[in-house]
C-alpha cells in the first residue's frame, strides 16, 4: 500500500507540487514534510517469566497477539505513551524502563508505525483486564504462545 500524498497546503489551501521528496505549496512555498508515525510498546514479564500479550481488536493483524502497544501522540514522551497504552489495553499501571530495541515498520500509509520502540516495564498497580482496542489479555510462557502479530513481538518474546 502506498503512502497517501497530500494535495493541498495546510497553511494556505493552494495546490501542492513536487511530491518527491517533499511536496511544496505552489501558493506560499511551504514545504510539507510527512512525519513518521512512532509506535511504542512494553515488555512485561511476571514472576514466572511469562510475557504479557494482548489480542488485537483492530487492524493491522486483528485477532493476533502482540505486546501492549500504540502510537505516540504529538508532544508526548515515548515512555509516557508506552505506559498510557499499557494501561488502556491491559488495565495495568507500569513503570517504563530501558529501550529494548527499535524496529523499522511499514509506515503510516499501511496503517502501522514507521518505527516501533519496545521498552522494558514492570507492573506497579492496576487490575489485569482487556480494554481499549484489545479483546483479550494474558501472560504466556515461551512454549505456550498464541499466534503473534509482529516480528517485534516475536523478537521480544524470544529474548532471554
Amino acid at each position: 500500500m502506498s503512502v497517501l500524498q497530500p494535495r493541498f497546503c495546510t497553511a494556505c489551501g493552494s495546490a501542492l507540487g513536487g511530491q518527491r521528496p517533499h511536496p511544496v505549496c505552489t501558493g506560499c512555498g511551504r514545504t510539507h514534510f510527512r512525519d513518521p508515525k512512532v509506535g511504542v510498546g512494553v515488555a512485561v514479564r511476571d514472576a514466572s517469566g511469562r510475557t504479557l500479550l494482548v489480542r488485537r481488536g483492530v487492524q493491522p493483524e486483528k485477532g493476533k497477539w502482540s505486546l501492549p502497544a500504540g502510537f505516540v501522540d504529538a508532544g508526548e514522551d515515548p515512555r509516557d505513551a508506552a505506559a498510557r497504552e499499557a494501561l488502556e489495553e491491559t488495565g495495568l499501571v507500569v513503570e517504563v524502563g530501558a529501550v529494548i530495541d527499535v524496529w523499522p515498520g511499514a509506515g503510516a500509509g499501511g496503517g502501522g508505525a514507521s518505527f516501533f520502540l519496545a521498552f522494558e516495564a514492570s507492573i506497579v498497580g492496576g487490575t489485569l483486564a482487556a480494554g481499549d482496542d484489545a479483546t483479550d489479555v494474558g501472560f504466556f510462557a515461551a512454549g505456550e504462545l498464541p499466534e503473534l502479530a509482529f516480528p517485534s513481538t516475536r523478537a521480544v518474546v524470544d529474548r532471554p
